[in-house]
């Protein structure tokens, strides 16, 4: 069993930053990559950022430049660094693990950007 744990979404004003960190546990001993999607409401869900173990990365367009994905492999935890949020960041950002060619999935955690 896999599980992975998302915290550190909330509101936040038009240009201000947040921190989200995903802990992966169980049998992750395949882990290859992991990242973030996001869901707005009425959309289907979109990658935002992945990055493998080996420390590359990959962004959508509509993030790059503002968001930073980062990995700590000793933690098996992945980190995304927003900056300069936008009203249509607003989503439910889900975390994702990639194990023997499976996508596993976190709950979800809430990003509301204000305008």
């Amino acid at each position: 069993q896999v599980r992975l744990v998302a915290s550190g979404g909330g509101l936040v004003q038009a240009g201000g930053s947040l921190r989200l960190s995903c802990a992966a546990s169980g049998f992750i001993s395949n882990m290859n990559a992991m990242g973030w999607y996001r869901q707005a409401p009425g959309k289907e869900r979109e990658l935002v950022a992945t990055i493998i173990i080996g420390g590359s990365t990959n962004y959508a367009d509509s993030v790059k430049g503002r968001f930073t994905i980062s990995r700590d492999n000793a933690k098996n935890t992945v980190y995304l660094q927003m900056n300069g949020l936008k009203p249509e960041d607003t989503a439910v950002y889900y975390c994702s693990a990639s194990i023997n060619r499976i996508t596993h999935w976190g709950q979800g955690t809430q990003v509301t950007v204000s305008s």
